[in-house]
């Protein structure tokens, strides 16, 4: 996300995959849509915690992050809690959904 290369993001994420963020929702075209165009433009996150679960065929990530990111032209610092979903198919994981959850306090904390 931080080089803007969606080829590889095109085969990880799903067809019907979500993405929540602070300005909205929405599904995988327009997710690789922004994420080229650079209208969020991911440039460093720094990950204090990670938790990974799987059940079956799904696996949940918590991730919580400080994510300095390029939103509208601005520059941006947040501490998130990340949660990713992934499911099984065919031997191989997608992406299902990928929320951002701002929190209250820095992740460094």
């Amino acid at each position: 996300m931080a080089d803007k290369n969606v080829g590889p993001l095109d085969s990880l994420f799903h067809e019907k995959s979500m993405f929540v963020h602070m300005g909205g929702s929405w599904g995988k075209q327009r997710e690789l849509e922004v994420i080229k165009s650079g209208g969020i433009w991911y440039k460093k996150a720094d990950i204090h915690e990670v938790s990974v679960n799987i059940i079956d065929n799904t696996a949940i990530l918590l991730n919580r992050i400080d994510l300095l990111a390029v939103v509208g032209g601005n520059e941006v610092t947040n501490p998130f809690m990340v949660t990713e979903v992934y499911v099984k198919q065919n031997g191989h994981w997608k992406l299902g959904s990928l929320s951002f959850t701002k929190l209250l306090t820095p992740g460094n904390r």
